[in-house]
């Protein structure tokens, strides 16, 4: 490692993260933009950075992206993955993070960063070398890992590979420590391979790796960024029981386990984070997957709020003063119970401006919020 290379200390804390809404409450900001989880201030929009090319000008655009959007004060929260742009998306944080810091706009402890790992990766600063070959190079030969631990939908949930998954990505990143990691993906690619049975010992062993890079001070925090599995009817085979997860959990952690957070798709046309009721906890059933979040201490993040940009064409109603269409479609989503953040993706400046608009107004009230539910989706809550 070059002497040059620079590391981040520290992570997202109360005090920090309340020192950035201070900062963007000066700047016109409503501190209603700003959700509370676990004593952290998190803004109510985040910034996922999965879309693009690994060349060096998207490199470029989500680096700064990145810096634009923390230094608007409308975004703490930036999401990524090892695999995303073949870890070049990490990359570009990074580097953003290094810059943010060195001009002073922030300090580390104001900015939440989460990633994931399980899918195999190559690294976009190698394009020569293919993710088989990589793999094969990296893992298979050295026996960290062997061909069988891949699923059909290539992931990993080897405990070896999601160690060295998390030290690459503190790497990539410049960080001491990441504040949430997520197994991506896990259950909806293995399913068809392991019997559920199975999936829940490499589940535990998976989260063992985290309570370790936890007690190591490495990551704060994680947590399961899923698909399918917590948006089917309890009867599905791609069904997962939140609860079920949190047990896992502390069974390898205890009561302190670090498990807080989930990710799904959530969106207008992906409406069962709100809509269907398929989850238990404890004696109460016929709980959607954000009520079970609530009452299991789990944050939740959303991710294609725009459905990639399909649904900027929908016709939604003008609601609660917001005419923009990136508006209304966030707008909701932000407002829901037990949401801290839907997680935007955005490289173009212009896109940026638009997006974090909606971090002008305040989240809906309560009363705002099934009001409007009634109107887009013609369902009373």
């Amino acid at each position: 490692m070059s002497s040059s290379y620079e590391t981040l200390h520290g992570h997202a804390t109360p005090e920090g993260t309340k020192k950035y809404v201070q900062r963007a409450a000066s700047q016109g900001r409503p501190q209603a933009h700003f959700k509370t989880f676990d004593g952290l201030h998190l803004s109510s929009i985040g910034m996922g950075t999965y879309l693009g090319q690994p060349t060096q000008e998207d490199d470029l655009a989500v680096e700064n992206a990145v810096y634009q959007s923390v230094k608007s004060g409308a975004v703490n929260v930036i999401d990524t993955a090892i695999n995303y742009r073949a870890m070049k998306s990490e990359k570009s944080i990074g580097k953003a993070l290094l810059r943010l810091v060195k001009d002073g706009v922030i300090s580390r402890d104001q900015v939440f960063i989460s990633t994931k790992n399980g899918y195999i990766t190559n690294d976009g600063d190698y394009p020569n070398v293919d993710v088989m070959e990589y793999i094969h190079r990296m893992y298979i030969q050295t026996k960290v890992i062997t061909a069988d631990d891949i699923s059909s939908s290539y992931n990993v949930m080897n405990p070896n590979y999601l160690a060295k998954c998390i030290d690459k990505s503190l790497m990539n990143m410049h960080l001491s420590t990441i504040d949430l990691v997520y197994i991506h993906n896990a259950f909806e690619s293995w399913n068809q391979d392991v019997s559920r049975q199975q999936f829940m010992e490499m589940l535990a062993k998976a989260f063992e790796v985290y309570e370790k890079y936890r007690s190591e001070n490495k990551i704060r925090y994680y947590g399961m960024a899923t698909w399918t599995c917590f948006r089917v009817p309890p009867g599905s085979h791609e069904y997962l029981s939140l609860e079920q997860a949190i047990r896992i959990a502390e069974s390898v952690g205890g009561k302190s386990h670090g498990f807080r957070f989930i990710q799904l798709p959530y969106n207008l046309a992906y409406s069962e984070a709100l809509l269907l009721r398929n989850q238990s906890v404890g004696s109460a059933n016929n709980l959607t997957i954000l009520e079970a979040a609530a009452k299991l201490h789990v944050g939740v993040f959303t991710s294609i709020p725009l459905f990639q940009g399909r649904l900027l064409g929908a016709q939604v109603p003008d609601y609660a003063g917001i005419s923009e269409p990136v508006g209304k479609l966030v707008q909701i989503i932000r407002s829901s119970p037990s949401v801290i953040a839907p997680l935007i993706g955005q490289k173009k400046p212009e896109h940026i401006e638009e997006n974090l608009k909606v971090a002008n107004v305040p989240p809906l009230s309560d009363k705002e919020f099934k009001e409007v539910v009634r109107v887009l989706t013609s369902q009373q809550l």
